[in-house]
């Protein structure tokens, strides 16, 4: 997998100062999307073992609240198992950090459609996800007003209250 930036301070992508890991490939091709260079896989710089030290080391930092995953598209098939090992190790060594991810795809259409149809690894990655934001983004429904999203189609989900079937949102 391939990225395009690793944000060692970000305060736009979730609360707090965050850390945040741009993942290149998106095939959603969203008209306005900011950050059009991500849709190439090949955009960006390999992700290697000293990336994920580099990440890691950051995201231990005490002034650091939590990881943020955006994109290019971390739900893509060619990235889910990396984004999967990644989180599982953010996880596993800063257990009070949140975890936020951003996808174009729906929580109920696409992701728990793909967990029924058996696809673990998604399963696997909303389990260390705590908000997600989910939805394309509709250059029609931009609102600069809007906390953590660029349009209004998109929600904050609260992952862990939403995983007993009856969608959560963040309110806060």
């Amino acid at each position: 997998m391939n990225y395009a930036a690793l944000k060692k301070t970000d305060v736009a992508n979730g609360p707090g100062v965050r850390v945040s890991l741009y993942v290149s490939g998106c095939t959603h091709h969203c008209r306005g999307c900011f950050n059009a260079e991500t849709w190439d896989f090949a955009y960006g710089k390999p992700f290697t073992e000293e990336t994920l030290k580099e990440l890691l080391d950051a995201v231990g930092e005490n002034y650091i609240r939590g990881f943020t995953v955006l994109g290019g598209e971390p739900f893509e098939p060619e990235n889910r198992l990396v984004v999967l090992d990644i989180l599982k190790k953010v996880r596993e060594k800063y257990p009070d950090k949140d975890i936020w991810c951003y996808t174009g795809y729906t929580y109920e259409t696409d992701l728990l459609k793909w967990i029924s149809e058996g696809r673990n690894e998604i399963k696997e990655l909303l389990d260390l996800i705590d908000v997600l934001v989910d939805g394309e983004f509709v250059e029609e429904k931009k609102n600069l007003r809007l906390k953590f999203r660029g349009s209004e189609n998109q929600r904050l989900i609260d992952v862990k209250k939403s995983m007993d079937g009856t969608t959560q949102l963040v309110t806060s």
